[in-house]
């Protein structure tokens, strides 16, 4: 396959800044030819870095646009998509098709690295392998999980989002052939197993979760930032600002992304961690109406879960929950909240971040659910609605909760164009269910009385609805 120049200079561009490519004369050349490239020691090594920081900076952004189009985030400014939030998807959106380049920049980048780079330099490891699969690999995952349909190759026909997680999870199997690091597998059993759930196999997602776990309990990947090069989530300055506002329930945990010891400080963002397997095999016990056994796996990770670490001391008081927005948040620990008219007022769950309060964020993952909350469901729909609570706040800010909803990206007006079997993916799937007109994120806030009282409780629309095609993958 001859490599793409395309492909190519990108990948060059998006390499560490550090880096210097040099030609065989170890004269600095910015303008370096494909054979040139392929010729340079450890050509290999700079290609990893590239899609490294593309990955890193496309996973930001996935994150970023994913969480305003769920009910996790509000967007209070004008700043981002001011759509997504309604949510309003057109395949005309130039947000829809950059989402939809980004996975295909991924796809060829990997591609061309494990294919043409690899076989031009000799010193490529099985390490690098192994980053390049995993990378190739997210790229069908992210098309699997948030897109109707996407192409798996360039000017290839329109496959499914089945056919592009079946795909995941064959190019994952792959990665681990490259490494023989317990965490490093743990990971890449805990995505094939995500992508099994989301196809509703229950038996292999339960088999690679509990492979996944089997080798770690508590691994944690993680894609690192580096803001001294430019290297940064768009995700983070949004959450950290007051641009982008957490459902009130959800305040305790934002942000998750924050700047404690420089102006430059990038947080990472988890792409994967032993939470899901425990997740995924606690809704199994669940389809099986083994409620007792789905209460032990949640008190399992609920244990996780308070061993995770929380940055205390955290300064947050510019965020003043408003700030000239479009809508007010609460900004005391003196609110309450319910999840809706139907549910109880709960403390806790609001922050004091006005000065000279500091805060602590739990930043792999939190949660407000307790053992009592765990222990009192009966029936299975109760304890599904609290394992969803947890899915929503373990996943807040890692892009998440989109695909939980059943809501799905249609291709892209250029490839609609061009692409004779993209004609029947040009509308968005947006559940029947899903509240227009911006009301997932709806509340209505009494300063008198300090109450929160959000419209829909979207975990229970979840299990009342886990019947459909669209939500709770192992209950349809």
């Amino acid at each position: 396959m001859k490599i793409k120049n395309y492909i190519l200079l990108g990948a060059l561009a998006l390499s560490c800044a550090s880096c210097e490519l040099l030609q065989p004369n170890d004269i600095i050349n910015p303008n370096v030819d494909e054979k040139t490239f392929l010729q340079t020691p450890n050509a290999m090594s700079t290609w990893v870095n590239g899609a490294n920081r593309s990955f890193a900076t496309i996973i930001g952004t996935y994150v970023e646009l994913i969480e305003i189009l769920s009910d996790n985030y509000f967007n209070n400014y004008s700043q981002s998509n001011k759509v997504f939030d309604f949510p309003t998807i057109l395949y005309t959106d130039v947000d829809v098709t950059n989402l939809q380049r980004h996975i295909g920049t991924l796809r060829e980048t990997a591609i061309q690295g494990l294919e043409v780079v690899a076989a031009a330099d000799a010193t490529t490891t099985d390490a690098q392998r192994f980053n390049l699969y995993y990378i190739k690999g997210f790229s069908y995952l992210l098309a699997g999980e948030y897109f109707l349909a996407l192409p798996v190759e360039n000017g290839g026909e329109v496959k499914s989002w089945q056919e592009n997680l079946n795909l995941a999870i064959f190019t994952f199997t792959e990665a681990l052939n490259y490494t023989n690091d317990a965490g490093k597998k743990a990971f890449i059993n805990t995505v094939i197993a995500r992508s099994y759930y989301r196809l509703g196999d229950k038996t292999n997602a339960v088999q690679y979760s509990n492979n996944a776990l089997a080798l770690s309990k508590d691994f944690v990947e993680q894609i690192e930032y580096d803001g001294d090069n430019g290297v940064e989530s768009s995700i983070q300055g949004y959450i950290y600002g007051t641009n982008f506002q957490p459902l009130p329930r959800l305040d305790f945990l934002d942000p998750k992304y924050f700047q404690k010891n420089s102006a430059t400080e990038a947080r990472p963002i988890c792409i994967a961690k032993a939470e899901e397997a425990y997740l995924i095999l606690a809704e199994a016990a669940l389809a099986d109406n083994d409620l007792n056994g789905a209460k032990s796996i949640l008190k399992e990770l609920l244990a996780l879960v308070k061993k995770r670490p929380v940055e205390t001391d955290i300064n947050d008081q510019l965020e003043g929950r408003y700030n000239g927005g479009y809508k007010e948040y609460p900004n005391s620990s003196e609110y309450k909240v319910a999840a809706s008219a139907e549910d109880e007022l709960r403390s806790g769950l609001v922050l004091d971040r006005q000065m000279p309060n500091l805060i602590s964020i739990p930043y792999i993952s939190g949660t407000s659910v307790t053992e009592a909350m765990i222990d009192n469901p009966t029936t299975v729909d109760n304890l599904l609605e609290i394992l969803y609570l947890m899915r929503q706040e373990i996943f807040i800010a890692e892009g998440r909760r989109v695909a939980d909803l059943g809501i799905r990206l249609p291709i892209c007006e250029t490839e609609a164009a061009n692409t004779p079997s993209a004609a029947n993916y040009t509308t968005a799937q947006i559940p029947p269910f899903i509240p227009l007109n911006q009301e997932m994120d709806a509340f209505e806030m009494n300063k008198d009385t300090k109450t929160v009282v959000i419209k829909y409780n979207m975990n229970r629309v979840i299990v009342q609805n886990k019947s459909s095609e669209y939500v709770a993958p192992f209950f349809n």
